[in-house]
């Protein structure tokens, strides 16, 4: 029998309401967890670092995964002091190594990290769930951030709908909506003001996604000669959402983005994280054929599921529900493990955890992080627990 994916649950450190002991109830063996407090671009201590591996260890678990350690915008935009930063992020790589930590987390997404437009969409069953609402979105771009170019970029029925949307909204609804698509790294309680976004969206206006693209690349280049003489797995969380938003550019949101990515420094060290949720906002990702084609390079599973709406409007659904079959994205993992049992590779049992929670039952008493709630994220890493079992006794 193969080995199980290594079940973990993201924890955001001491001030997480999720605590390690409550994790411990989960089944969860390890943890994924990054030292949020240390400001972008500064380096990693082997202090901090060994003070949080410390923490994690003494309860039980071990640090399986790091994410993330976010990139710089200046990296992002290639700009001359990038290569500093670069260093930077070389030194925390080899302190993060120096502690054990093969696994590391990172995206490329500009200034915002993930975005939604309700943090507390209610479901049928009253479960609360994260949505990201394209009249919404049009609502901020067009009529509160009044971004000049989006007049250009949306449709008249979508402005005409986005008016509707804006007239519908209170004061205190239109503030909300702003602060939850300007929130800033998961982690942290860092919200942009409008102001603030509008210089960011000028850095940007001279990078589009071939830049952007160009400018991932050379980070890569720079980095993973010393990511694979260290043995760390550096592995590219996918775009999310997976289109352009608000003017930003994006490189990491379909199969053939991937590929790119993967093929522009050929490395062990090279890989992706498989983020189901991210991916599947899209119908044109075909997931399970991803797996079977760039399984190899994938190091880290971020299983969620979203329904698709026909707008490009989407929820957090049921982990085995919503739009992505969970069921074929399973078996092409385990067939992925299988194919890396033949080759001999010692990293079949990779590392897996469940993402974005619904918050249920107990879970309205805590203010965790939106979609890092405990109860939600247990009933759906026993749902791929138990998904995992069956299709595994079934094909060995």
């Amino acid at each position: 029998m193969i080995p199980d994916l290594e079940q973990t649950f993201r924890w955001f450190g001491p001030a997480d309401p999720v605590t390690l002991p409550a994790i411990r109830q989960t089944g969860a063996s390890g943890i994924v967890s990054a030292l949020h407090h240390i400001p972008c671009g500064e380096v990693w201590s082997a202090a901090e670092i060994s003070a949080r591996h410390d923490m994690i260890k003494n309860a039980g678990f071990r640090w399986a995964v790091v994410e993330s350690v976010n990139i710089h915008e200046s990296i992002k935009l290639g700009r001359p002091e990038r290569d500093q930063y670069i260093e930077n992020y070389l030194e925390t790589l080899k302190n993060v190594a120096n502690a054990g930590i093969h696994v590391v987390c990172y995206n490329f997404m500009p200034v915002l990290d993930w975005t939604r437009t309700h943090l507390d969409y209610r479901l049928a069953n009253n479960a609360s769930a994260l949505r990201y609402e394209a009249s919404a979105i049009a609502t901020f771009d067009l009529y509160i951030l009044e971004r000049e170019k989006a007049f250009d970029e949306f449709t008249d029925e979508q402005q005409s709908a986005a008016k509707q949307y804006l007239d519908s909204l209170s004061a205190q609804e239109t503030k909300l909506l702003t602060r939850t698509i300007l929130a800033g790294l998961p982690g942290t309680d860092e919200v942009f003001t409008i102001a603030q976004f509008k210089e960011y969206l000028k850095k940007y206006s001279e990078t589009d996604a071939d830049a952007l693209k160009n400018n991932l690349f050379y980070f890569l280049r720079a980095i993973i000669p010393t990511a694979q003489e260290l043995d760390i797995k550096m592995c590219i969380h996918p775009d999310d959402p997976p289109f352009p938003i608000l003017g930003l550019p994006r490189v990491a949101s379909t199969e053939n983005d991937l590929t790119d990515i993967v093929n522009s420094c050929p490395s062990s060290s090279n890989g992706i994280t498989l983020c189901t949720g991210s991916l599947g906002a899209r119908a044109d990702n075909d997931i399970p054929g991803i797996i079977a084609r760039l399984g190899q390079h994938i190091h880290f599973l971020h299983l969620r599921n979203v329904k698709r709406e026909s707008n490009g409007s989407f929820y957090e659904a049921e982990h085995l529900a919503g739009s992505t079959d969970m069921y074929q994205v399973m078996k092409a993992i385990i067939n992925e493990q299988l194919q890396r049992e033949k080759a001999g590779r010692d990293d079949i049992a990779i590392p897996m955890r469940p993402d974005h929670g619904h918050k249920i039952l107990d879970d309205y008493n805590y203010n965790t992080y939106p979609g890092y709630s405990a109860i939600g994220r247990l009933k759906g890493l026993a749902e791929l627990r138990g998904l995992e079992m069956g299709i595994k006794r079934t094909l060995i």
